[in-house]
Order: structure tokens, then C-alpha cells, then sequence
């Protein structure tokens, strides 16, 4: 019978972080085994259910019995199969009985290399009962658990590993209960509702009814996605209803995923704090509201946070005043700590703290954090020389850039580094230019973060980010597999990200020349490694950009000397591309560069005109000097677009070429010169792009 499957495992609390992807994992397991069964169609309908304590899924239709399936089972060839007479061999023989049939119901056709026996049968589909044990186990072993528990079932004998103790099994086909065992638990149709504010265990008569009973009788929303928008929607009407805002909505949206997690049965309701923990930078209140109470923060029109806050609660409540009272108290001895750690490290000075960064450990074979900020000074002074920065104010903001690393607030709030190092030095008088690079050496944190706006950030980034590449690549700390530690990748992204997107014109050969001075001897000079790594990098980032693998590789492979010419020279690809002389272009400078490889470059710079033979041969180097010097000019403009388009004034003379003159010729002064002449046409073709890469041929 074709009846909606409806399974839930009734756990303790389940990790918030986890708790999507765990469920998400679980339904897809459960539905991919049953399909593979053939019990139920590759269209099932898949509806998964999550709480913090219970993980579901409901399949619509799923079979009782699955159909009788054809099976067909290959033997062996009818080269091994029969003797010089036909006669069966032993081999044949043998392999037939193993099958359990007869040598004459065997059926003889290709395997499309040979001719070969085949034993084809009918067998029945498999029952939901009998397979039910093995769904749920495979779909449990695969679940991304972070982190197993081991514990012991009611026997007192028995130990389990889940991601959190499981109490009850429901299984369902319809109304019918299908016996199933898994984790010590015996499969029924009862579950438990809210822990508080439900009638307690309830039984389910139907799987259709499911979402309908928990949340009528049980007081659960069943549905991570409408418990979501539920609170969603409560958190922003209650909002509006204050004149307030909840912020940016990346943070807004992290934090309701994970709160989400850890209610079945949402209320919002409105804390308040006292006015004077406002004197402590926002930030910090913000980050001890989301990270450690999750709550949610308000703020002004301006963005300025308000000394109030909304509280998701579990309890949906006539008169929520013992909630939020309880809250409020919580909340308040976060908010003092803050504001202690805060008055104490304003104390002290930033450059007072430079010389404790000796006693903190950056790597064991790369010195202390004190070491580490005289190499980003070095490299940070040397870009600023090359991007005509005041080195001065960059220097300074290198010094203390780490230096909030020993505050207090830093201790107990990593993720307020720079932020806090921004206060503290303008606390202290520094220049805002030094205060502002402090918090923004830092960016892009992640991917789609924010670049460094400022020109002394913009610097002090790049020194930090080198730094870092160039002393774990002199180690010989690579990434490897999708294993990066030291997230070496997201450092050569960012500095990737501020040489093109902030267009700056430095070289990256110079740049990495730079870091690895800073190091002296301490670490070998990778730089060829670090150089390719990075590059790899840029491939990537400009895939994702939606440039296609060959425009991407055509200005890759070039290695070109400053990042910030690639957006120019992709553009330039795209257009000339779409030439009609391109893709002959293309294959012919592809031809070039094969016989110039093979060639061994035994040939020189210079074409001697006497050696040309008249026709195609004069006519291609008349027109390679014409072109020269105005293709070069282009190039010194960064008119790439230009440049590329004039190679389309080749394509005829390139073609005749080919078809009249023989390149690799005995004559050796005249080969030399023909390769010269190939020579400088796959310089001129090649100076914006490998075009060669644009080939489809």
C-alpha cells in the first residue's frame, strides 16, 4: 500500500549548531535508502521535521512491499564458458549451480567487449519491515555528528553511541506501527511533547498528523522552517513595535538560526539594561548578548544599540515578567565584566604592551608575537614605499596592531581584536589614521567581507596577510587536501581581493620578495611555491566570478606581474573572443607554441630580412613590424581590449603562412630565422593573454 512513512527519534537536547545539517542529513539517508529499495519513487515526497529534541522525516508515498525487480548476473565468457566441442567447462558449470540454475536457462549476449553467459531471474522486492532496521541504522552512521556520546541503555549493560542519549523510536506507515529496532529502542507510535507546556506523552494515530498533534496537543513546531519564520517574524514585529532595528542581517540571521535550535515552542520577549553600560563600546555588549545569552540586540535609526534587547524564550506565558526578570539578571553581571575589562585596559597604554608580545608564543619556529610584529613593520614599510603610503603612521599602526592581544577584553573576547585595539588607541591620542588600520589589518576576516578602506589599513593588511604566507610557506606548513590550519587560503584570497578590487598597481613578485626579507634567514625562500599557491587562488576567485576555465587560464598562466591588470585583461579575452578571427587565431598560435617547444629554442631575437623568402613569409614579417609597435603601445596604456584586437589584422597573413612555408626546414641559418620571425609573433600574440588557451580545437 502506497502510505506516507513517518519516522522520529526522540533524543535529549541536540547541538543547536548542528542541529540543521544533522537533519537535513537524516531525511536525504532516509529517503536515499528507501528509493534505492525500491520502496518508494524517485519523486517521493521528503518533508523533514526538527526540535532540540527529536529528528523526523515523513516520505510520501512509500510501499509496504516493494515490486518484483529483474536481475540480471554476468558469468563467465563463452570463450571460457565452452570447450573446443561447445561442451560446458567445469568453470561454467560450477558458476551456473552457484546460481541455482541450469545451464540451458542461461542466455548468451555481449557485454559489448565479448560474448558472455548471463543468468536472468525475477526476485521479490524487499518488505518495509525487513528493511526498516538497516534504513535507520545507515542512515544514523552517516549523520555529521561532531561529536559522538557513548552511553549506557536502561539494562544497565548495554552501551550506545548517538550524538545525544535517544528515548523513543516512533515508525509509522500510516496508522500501522512497522517494528524497528535501533539504538536499544523499540519502535511504537508515541512521542513527548513540550517538556512544560504539553499534556506529555502523546500517540499518534496517523503520520499525516504528525506536525498537526505535536503542535495542538504537544505545543512544538515541528518544522525547523516555520519554527524559523515564526521567530523571525515575532522578533521583527516586536521591533517595529520598540522603533528599534535588529542590525545587520548576517549576524541577526546566524544568531536565529542557532536560537531556533533551542526552542520547540517560540516567545519573544523585551529585556532592558541600564543606560550607563553604554559607555562601553557597542561591540562588546553586542558580542556578550549574541555569543553568550543569545539575545537578540537592539538599535537606533543610526545603528547606535539601544539599552534594550528581545528574549526567544521556550515558554509562551501569560505574564512573562519571572522570565524576564531572570534574564535581566543574567544579563547584568555580563555587562559589568565587560565594562571592568574595559576601564582596566584603558590603564595602560598600547605601546606599553608591545614588549608583552614577547612572552606570547606566535609558532614554535617563528618566534613570539613581538618577533612576528617587527617582520610586519619590515614588510608594511617596504609596500608603503612602493604604494607611496605614509610610512610613518604605517609603521606605528604595525606596532600595535597585535597589541590588544594582552588586553583583558581581547582575553575574554578574541573576536574583538582590532576592534578593541581601534578604542584603546584612540583613547590613547594616537593619530585616527593609526586607530582605524589597527581594525582594519584584520579584513576581509571571511569571504564577502568588507576590504580595508583606508590607505594605512590597506597596507598593514597586505603586510599581515604576506606574513603570514611567507613564514609558514618558508616552514613548510602547506595546506594539503581540504586541511588548512593556519587558513592560508583565506590570506591569499584577501590579498588577492585588495590587489584587484582596490586596484592597486603593485607587483606581486615584489610583494612576496618583501615578506620573505622580513625573515632574514630564519625560513627558506619558497617563493616560487607561495607565488603558484597564490595564483591557484586567483584561478578560483575568478571562477567563482563566472569567467569560464579557459578566459581564467589564458590570463592565469601568464603569471601577470600586477593583479590588478587581471579584470582588464579577462575583458580584454572575453571581447576578442568573441571575434570571428579568434578561435583561428587561437589554434594557429597554439601551432606556434608547439613548434617553438619542440623546437628546443634554437633560434634568436633577431629575423634577417635577406632570409625571407618573398610571398607569405615577407608578408607576415611586414606585418609583424607593423603591428609591433603599436600593439606594444597599447600594452604600456593597459589598453588590453585594443591590443588584443589588433591581433585580428594577422589572421590572413598568419594562414597564408602555414599553407606556403615550410618552418622546420634543413637549411639551419633559414630555420633559425623562421623561428625567430614565429618567435616574435607568439610574444606579440601572447603579451595580453595565452590566447592559445582560448582554442577549442
Amino acid at each position: 500500500m502506497n502510505r506516507p512513512l513517518l519516522i522520529e527519534l526522540f533524543t535529549e537536547e541536540l547541538p543547536p549548531k548542528a542541529l540543521g545539517r544533522i537533519s537535513a542529513a537524516f531525511s536525504t539517508a532516509i529517503a536515499e535508502s528507501l528509493r534505492i529499495k525500491g520502496l518508494a519513487p524517485p519523486d517521493a515526497r521528503v518533508e523533514g521535521f526538527a526540535s532540540p529534541r527529536r529528528l523526523a522525516v515523513r516520505i510520501s508515498p512509500v510501499l509496504a512491499q516493494a515490486p518484483e525487480r529483474e536481475v540480471e548476473v554476468k558469468g563467465p565468457s563463452v570463450k571460457v564458458g565452452l570447450d573446443t566441442a561447445g561442451e560446458p567447462t567445469q568453470a561454467l558449470l560450477k558458476w551456473a549451480e552457484r546460481q541455482g540454475a541450469s545451464v540451458p536457462a542461461l542466455v548468451r549476449a555481449s557485454d559489448g567487449k565479448q560474448e558472455c553467459f548471463f543468468w536472468r531471474t525475477t526476485v521479490a522486492g524487499v518488505s518495509l519491515a525487513d528493511a526498516i532496521d538497516d534504513t535507520l541504522a545507515s542512515a544514523l552512521a552517516s549523520l555529521p555528528i561532531p561529536k559522538l556520546m557513548q552511553y549506557q541503555l536502561a539494562d544497565g549493560v548495554t552501551s550506545v553511541s548517538f550524538v545525544r542519549p535517544a528515548h523513543r523510536l516512533m515508525v509509522l506507515h500510516g496508522e500501522d506501527i512497522v517494528p524497528a529496532r535501533v539504538l536499544g529502542l523499540v519502535s511504537d507510535r508515541l512521542t513527548e511533547g513540550h517538556r512544560f507546556q504539553s499534556q506529555g506523552t502523546l500517540a499518534m494515530a496517523h503520520a499525516d498528523r504528525y506536525e498537526h498533534e505535536l503542535e495542538q496537543s504537544g505545543r512544538v513546531l515541528a518544522s525547523l522552517e516555520a519554527r524559523r519564520t515564526r521567530i523571525g517574524a515575532l522578533l521583527r514585529a516586536q521591533a517595529s513595535a520598540l522603533g528599534a532595528s535588529l542590525g545587520e542581517e548576517a549576524p541577526f540571521e546566524a544568531l536565529l538560526d542557532e536560537v531556533n535550535a533551542l526552542v520547540e515552542w517560540p516567545a519573544v520577549y523585551v529585556g532592558t539594561f541600564e543606560d550607563d553600560f553604554l559607555q562601553v563600546p557597542q561591540e562588546c555588549l553586542i558580542l556578550t548578548m549574541r555569543t553568550n545569552q543569545k539575545y537578540f540586540p537592539l538599535f537606533d535609526a543610526h545603528s547606535k544599540l539601544l539599552s534594550r534587547f528581545l528574549i526567544v524564550s521556550n515558554m509562551q506565558v501569560d505574564d512573562p515578567a519571572f522570565i524576564i526578570d531572570g534574564n535581566q539578571r543574567v544579563i547584568r553581571p555580563r555587562l559589568a565584566d565587560a565594562r571592568f575589562f574595559f576601564e582596566q585596559d584603558k590603564k595602560q597604554r598600547l605601546e606599553q604592551r608591545a614588549a608583552q608580545l614577547a612572552s606570547v608564543v606566535y609558532h614554535a619556529k617563528l618566534g613570539t608575537q613581538a618577533e612576528r610584529i617587527e617582520r610586519v613593520r619590515a614588510i608594511a614599510r617596504a609596500i608603503a614605499g612602493m604604494a607611496g603610503a605614509p610610512a610613518t603612521l604605517v609603521d606605528r599602526a604595525a606596532l600595535l596592531a597585535k597589541t590588544d592581544l594582552v588586553t583583558g577584553m581581547v582575553g575574554e573576547f578574541p573576536e574583538l581584536q582590532g576592534v578593541m585595539g581601534r578604542y584603546y588607541a584612540l583613547h590613547d591620542g594616537e593619530d585616527a589614521a593609526v586607530a582605524q588600520a589597527i581594525v582594519e589589518h584584520y579584513q576581509p576576516r571571511f569571504a564577502g567581507d568588507a576590504l580595508p578602506a583606508s590607505e594605512c589599513g590597506t597596507v598593514l593588511a597586505l603586510a599581515d596577510k604576506l606574513e603570514t604566507l611567507a613564514g609558514l610557506f618558508g616552514i613548510g606548513q602547506l595546506p594539503t587536501g581540504d586541511k588548512d590550519p593556519f587558513a592560508l587560503r583565506r590570506h591569499a584570497l584577501g590579498v588577492i581581493r585588495i590587489l584587484i578590487e582596490k586596484r592597486l598597481t603593485l607587483s606581486l613578485s615584489a610583494l612576496i620578495d618583501a615578506a620573505f626579507a622580513a625573515f632574514g634567514e630564519r625560513v627558506q625562500r619558497a617563493h616560487t611555491e607561495l607565488e603558484t599557491f597564490i595564483f591557484e587562488r586567483l584561478s578560483g576567485y575568478l571562477r567563482d566570478r563566472g569567467y569560464s576555465a579557459q578566459e581564467t587560464a589564458a590570463v592565469v598562466e601568464q603569471r601577470p606581474a600586477a593583479l590588478s591588470q587581471v579584470p582588464d585583461r579577462l575583458a580584454a579575452v572575453r571581447a576578442f573572443a568573441a571575434l570571428p578571427e579568434a578561435q583561428a587565431l587561437a589554434a594557429a598560435n597554439k601551432r606556434i607554441g608547439n613548434i617553438l617547444r619542440k623546437s628546443g629554442r634554437e633560434y634568436g631575437v633577431r629575423v634577417d630580412p635577406a632570409l625571407l623568402e618573398a610571398g607569405a613569409e615577407q608578408g607576415l614579417a611586414q606585418r609583424v613590424d607593423e603591428l609591433e609597435p603599436r600593439v606594444q603601445a597599447s600594452m604600456l596604456a593597459q589598453d588590453y581590449a585594443t591590443a588584443l584586437t589588433l591581433l585580428a589584422q594577422v589572421r590572413e597573413v598568419v594562414d597564408r603562412y602555414f599553407e606556403d612555408v615550410m618552418v622546420m626546414v634543413d637549411n639551419e641559418l633559414v630555420r633559425r630565422n623562421r623561428l625567430a620571425l614565429l618567435g616574435r609573433l607568439h610574444d606579440l600574440m601572447n603579451g595580453v593573454a595565452d590566447i592559445s588557451r582560448l582554442s577549442v580545437a
